[in-house]
């Protein structure tokens, strides 16, 4: 009952005038938060959680977040937020700064804070903004262009060997098989065709012999 009071309580506080905007993002100061809360509870403490080696933050080798809990009346809630850039988006833990951490710190206090009803508000809804879809984009996948096989350029030495080691295979096969690594102009198709026709007629003179 006492923390339901206590959500009851801090959830009436208007925080309208205190909402900050940075960028396309609004926020609560963490400062301002922290103080009403003491205002009301005196006794209010939080408790930033630190890994095994004493640092701030927890990683899985690539990206980095903090854990923040907030303790009023005996009843603790506790937020996770990973360390994100301006625009919201997840900093890599090679680029990470003690200001990044720190910055974290702070917006994870606010949120904490929240949990016991002061400005909650301010986060409904948070899971399917657009402004955190940037945390798991996946850069977009570049397709390597295909080379333009020409006749009598550097690479036709080699295409004559294909062709020949291969001729029993057919036209078709054999263009399908350049195809995939290569674009092929009409020219080549046609070179191709008179590989393998004078390959026939050698096989054929031989055989009359």
């Amino acid at each position: 009952m006492k923390s339901q009071n206590t959500f009851e309580t801090l959830g009436k506080i208007s925080v309208a005038d205190k909402v900050k905007k940075k960028g396309r993002f609004e926020y609560l100061s963490w400062a301002w938060a922290w103080h009403v809360l003491k205002q009301n509870y005196p006794d209010a403490q939080r408790i930033v959680y630190e890994n095994a080696e004493g640092v701030p933050y927890f990683t899985d080798g690539k990206f980095a977040n903090v854990k923040v809990g907030i303790v009023v009346g005996g009843m603790e809630h506790i937020d996770y937020l990973p360390v994100l850039d301006n625009l919201n988006r997840a900093i890599p833990l090679t680029k990470l700064t003690s200001f990044n951490v720190n910055t974290a710190i702070q917006r994870s206090t606010a949120k904490a804070i929240a949990l016991h009803g002061l400005g909650l508000s301010l986060w409904i809804d948070e899971d399917t903004t657009k402004s955190w879809d940037n945390e798991t984009k996946a850069a977009p996948v570049k397709t390597k262009e295909k080379y333009t096989l020409k006749v009598g350029d550097h690479k036709w030495d080699s295409m004559l060997r294909f062709i020949e080691a291969n001729k029993s295979k057919g036209f078709e096969w054999i263009v399908g098989s350049i195809s995939k690594g290569y674009n092929l102009s009409e020219e080549v198709n046609l070179e191709i065709k008179k590989q393998l026709s004078n390959g026939k007629k050698g096989s054929t003179k031989k055989a009359a012999k």
